[in-house]
């Protein structure tokens, strides 16, 4: 037991290895991609290319709060916070959700303000093209590593094209972070390219209010973000039960010992992207209390060895020959 609390013991170097590496990443790209849309709309007078900075820029900043509320969120429980740090993420990521609204009103404000007066480009198209094209190759290769990280979060194998549509499917069952960054360059790349279709035609055509159509556009993308994030978040917050996949699996390693005869009740909570399980056990008749006891530490550390679930606490009970679990899980 001495050994115990220096087991605990957490350097920041060690938490920082443990933060959600996607949002690191992102956090570096769209910082990179603020600054030099950020010049380009200044030389090209872009409302559009403004737009997409203001949003590159907003994600920098979230995938920064994120990041330190994915670092934060992995320390150790306490006995002052027994249930862990899990849903501190939560809390940064509504602080992410706010910079996006702001952002978002911004994105409005100048979109509005080009449909009433449109500008004239007076910059480089080649330049505006070059810097939407590196957007797309930056925002892209990270939209591609946030899918492939909600694949292998959710446990789903796929290949090819197929990541992506997978990656929609099984996005709820990903940590916050990862779910932010996905949602986040989404709207990142689908604002490069209706970015980039606005250059293109403002460049050939007199329709100089698609600057401000697009610009609005890109705003509505950022809201439908912030919604979006800031929902799933709330009820993080909260408290959410786990996802039905995440209880089947417990389930199965719980009724995979042959002295449990039926789970009696259980209720499993996600706190950040970790699982706590509460439930009650019922074993075969006979067994003595030291034989039972023994047998719940087993069913407990099995199921502490799955790596989302980071707190157990079982009881046990004498089998009642009802079939609770099966009653249960068709409801």
């Amino acid at each position: 037991m001495a050994s115990e609390p220096q087991s605990n013991q957490q350097t920041l170097l060690q938490l920082i290895k443990k933060g959600n590496k996607s949002s690191a990443i992102a956090m570096i790209g769209n910082a990179i991609l603020a600054c030099i849309k950020a010049v380009a709309a200044s030389v090209s007078g872009s409302g559009a290319m403004f737009a997409s900075a203001m949003h590159s820029f907003a994600d920098a900043i979230n995938q920064g709060f994120v990041f330190v509320g994915s670092v934060l969120a992995e320390k150790n429980p306490t006995p002052r916070f027994p249930a862990g740090f899990g849903r501190v993420i939560n809390i940064f990521c509504m602080i992410a959700v706010i910079v996006v609204t702001i952002m978002a009103y911004e994105t409005f404000h100048e979109g509005w303000h080009l449909i009433q007066h449109p500008a004239t480009s007076s910059g480089s198209l080649w330049l505006n093209v070059i810097v939407l094209l590196i957007n797309l190759i930056i925002d892209g290769a990270i939209l591609v590593k946030a899918t492939k990280e909600i694949l292998h979060e959710s446990r789903v194998e796929a290949k090819g094209m197929q990541i992506f549509s997978a990656a929609f499917k099984n996005v709820k069952r990903a940590a916050p972070p990862t779910r932010l960054v996905f949602y986040e360059d989404l709207v990142a790349v689908t604002g490069a390219l209706l970015t980039l279709i606005a250059v293109l035609v403002i460049s050939i055509t007199a329709f100089h209010m698609l600057d401000g159509i697009v610009t609005i556009l890109i705003g509505f993308l950022m809201v439908a973000v912030a919604f979006r994030v800031g929902y799933d978040n709330m009820i993080g917050l909260i408290g959410v039960a786990a996802p039905k996949e995440i209880e089947d699996r417990v389930a199965a390693i719980i009724l995979a010992e042959s002295f449990v005869t039926d789970i009696y009740q259980m209720r499993i909570l996600q706190e950040g992207r970790y699982y706590h399980v509460e439930g009650l056990i019922e074993l075969k008749p006979g067994l003595t209390l030291a034989d039972a006891d023994d047998i719940k530490f087993i069913v407990r550390d099995k199921i502490l060895q799955d790596p989302d679930i980071s707190d157990v606490t079982l009881g046990i009970l004498e089998d009642e020959g009802i079939e609770n679990w099966k009653v249960a899980s068709r409801k």
